[in-house]
């Protein structure tokens, strides 16, 4: 079985900008890494956390019109997504698709991973999971 090592939760938010100070208000987090604007994904994200350990959480905002957060958003936004990091990530789409998870998109490039690949899939039980390479 391919190694999924917990990476993070992905929450759509309509504006980083201000989602990002009511984290830090309601719950202690405080900026990690971002914002980033990936033209890739069509999203502008940042991660957040509270120390070491913490589960890391990612702020995803629609960075133009017709991002895939939209859909989303319209929902009402909130948690929706949760990422794995993989030593080796067409292994780990393979494992998963075998067990009847489809395949969304990718390999592609990310911003917020430096270029490494992400993959997005969804399982049977309606879970969205995006897959980034170590």
């Amino acid at each position: 079985m391919e190694q999924f090592a917990f990476h993070h939760i992905g929450v759509a938010v309509r504006d980083l900008s201000k989602a990002i100070p009511i984290y830090k208000a309601l719950f202690g987090y405080e900026l990690r890494s971002g914002p980033f604007d990936d033209p890739i994904q069509n999203v502008s994200v940042c991660f957040l956390s509270r120390g070491e350990g913490d589960p890391v959480v990612e702020l995803v905002a629609p960075l133009g019109p017709k991002s895939p957060i939209d859909g989303t958003l319209k929902k009402g936004g909130g948690v929706y997504h949760v990422c794995y990091q993989v030593p080796d990530i067409n292994a780990a789409i393979r494992h998963l698709t075998e067990r009847g998870s489809l395949l969304l998109s990718g390999p592609v490039p990310a911003v917020a991973f430096e270029m490494r690949q992400i993959a997005w899939l969804m399982t049977e039980v309606d879970l969205l999971v995006e897959l980034v390479q170590a």
